[in-house]
């Protein structure tokens, strides 16, 4: 079946995940395990197995029927997309509950697999690991608040330090506190005071993890009419973050401004999500919240990789699997890649490490959208690109990689490409975006989008601080009018005379 789809890696083979939490449940079938790993499909279902547990100690019961159910079509669907693994995970409703251990042992008769259920450190170990795998790198206390549990933990590149788990999920507390936002708020803080680790995150970040606190960030991409809806990454200034909590915790939630963009199953726990972030706010003083798309099943997964496979750039990595998939050669990409970064070391053009990595992804993802009509490439390139589902690499990133796409195919002197775009970067960003944008243009007429030409073209520094672009005697036929123009157009945003010429043969000056 993967053979003859040519929209899939052939090296992959898919495997599943099911979550068991104690609002929702999920199956969730990945392509393969990856660094950077695709959602084959998803699926979820709100059963809210932990509700009421605070005062009767059980799984609700119909909660269980339901998930029963569901669990039957999971490993349906889990089989029919062809996963060789199933991984069931449970957490905190089914391992604190009375009837939890039955429970386990009902759904395993209906998965036919073990189903792991998590202690609170191990929910926190993996939901560390899924922050660690999505960000380059993670630094800051993570927090990831389930319907039954908060569990907090501190990383700092790939160590994992101090955790805790506790009674703060959103459909605990809002049992504990009895529907009270009051209330809610006086357990949150004498919960959180337990939470030392907290002290030490003192100005640093602090990763939210967790579909109650994912949908009160779309909530404030809603209020403050965000460009990008994509939720990894995306950042909340400490100030903002605190005005925006109060809005949730003070008013009817139906009548928050952008609350029509939420899911109404998730609205009524966004209250009790508020309170317990701004009381992590209090006691932590963080510089801003970044919310991260990746929890304890990505950190699963993280998990069962091997250590080169987990040192590996995950930007970097789901690039080059588009290019695999998408681009005319993916050869002629790497090619662009090492060209490129020669090209900006003539010009004297100095990169962060970071930026060094958007100009390789960017390389990769450079022809992408090659078989859509000339005139719509590079809007399509900018929609796939920042839209992706990539992860090590912030909003301003992605527009670096996004505009590079469509000034490539645009124009670098077009000044309509995608404003919401640009309004995510700052000037150095669309900078680097657009004169990386500017080398590839030369380079695509002189290379017909094929490899074999770049590893023969050189820099060569002439007199009065002209640069050549240099082709061999043999490529003689590849010098015109055309790539002249285009160097023309590299010129006057380097503000550099540039010189098209052939080894011993013909060559124009342009600037």
């Amino acid at each position: 079946m993967i053979s003859t789809s040519q929209g899939r890696l052939q090296d992959r083979r898919p495997l599943s995940i099911i979550d068991i939490g104690s609002n929702s449940i999920r199956l969730v079938v990945y392509e393969g395990l990856a660094r950077s790993p695709t959602v084959l499909f998803n699926e979820k279902m709100l059963a809210g197995l932990g509700r009421g547990i605070v005062s009767t100690g059980k799984l609700d019961p119909e909660a269980v029927t339901r998930s029963m159910e569901e669990f039957r079509r999971f490993r349906a669907l889990s089989d029919q997309a062809g996963a060789e693994h199933m991984y069931v995970l449970a957490t905190a409703a089914a391992r604190e509950a009375v009837n939890g251990p039955d429970f386990i042992h009902r759904a395993e008769d209906v998965l036919k697999t073990e189903i792991r259920v998590l202690s609170g450190r191990q929910e926190a170990h993996y939901s560390a690991l899924g922050v660690i795998s999505g960000f380059h790198p993670a630094n800051g206390i993570a927090g990831d608040l389930g319907g039954g549990s908060l569990e907090l933990i501190d990383i700092n590149g790939e160590a994992i330090g101090d955790g805790i788990t506790l009674p703060l999920g959103g459909l605990r507390l809002q049992d504990m506190a009895k529907n009270s936002l009051a209330q809610a708020q006086k357990i949150a803080r004498e919960q959180l005071a337990r939470a030392k680790l907290l002290k030490g995150g003192q100005g640093r970040v602090f990763y939210a993890v967790g579909g109650t606190w994912r949908n009160l960030a779309r909530l404030h991409m809603e209020m403050s009419n965000y460009p990008l809806g994509v939720m990894h990454h995306y950042e909340i200034p400490a100030d903002s973050a605190l005005s925006f909590l109060k809005q949730v915790t003070k008013a009817e939630i139906e009548k928050v401004r952008g609350i029509e963009g939420i899911s109404k199953n998730r609205r009524s726990l966004l209250p009790y999500g508020a309170v317990v972030l701004q009381e992590i706010m209090a006691a932590m003083q963080p510089s801003k919240i970044v919310v991260s798309a990746l929890g304890v099943r990505e950190g699963f997964l993280y998990s069962l990789l091997d250590e080169a496979e987990q040192k590996a750039d995950p930007l970097i990595s789901a690039a080059e699997e588009l290019a695999l998939l998408r681009s005319r050669s993916v050869h002629h990409a790497h090619e662009l890649v090492e060209w490129t970064g020669k090209a900006f070391a003539a010009f004297g053009i100095d990169e962060t490490g970071d930026e060094a990595r958007y100009r390789h992804a960017a390389c990769l993802l450079a022809d992408i959208g090659w078989r859509a009509h000339p005139e719509y490439r590079g809007r399509q390139s900018l929609n796939i690109i920042a839209h992706a589902s990539f992860i090590g690499v912030d909003h301003p990133g992605r527009a670096y990689l996004a505009l590079a796409g469509a000034y490539r195919h645009d124009g670098i002197f077009n000044e309509g490409i995608a404003p919401e775009i640009k309004a995510l970067a700052p000037p150095r960003i669309l900078e680097r975006a657009r004169l990386l944008a500017a080398m590839m243009r030369v380079v695509y007429l002189l290379t017909a989008a094929m490899p074999g030409i770049m590893p023969r073209l050189k820099w060569e520094n002439r007199p009065n601080g002209a640069l050549a672009l240099v082709l061999p005697a043999s490529l003689a036929d590849l010098y015109g009018e055309r790539p002249a123009g285009r160097l023309a157009q590299l010129a006057r945003i380097t503000n550099r005379r540039l010189v098209l010429a052939v080894e011993n043969g013909p060559s124009v000056s342009v600037k």
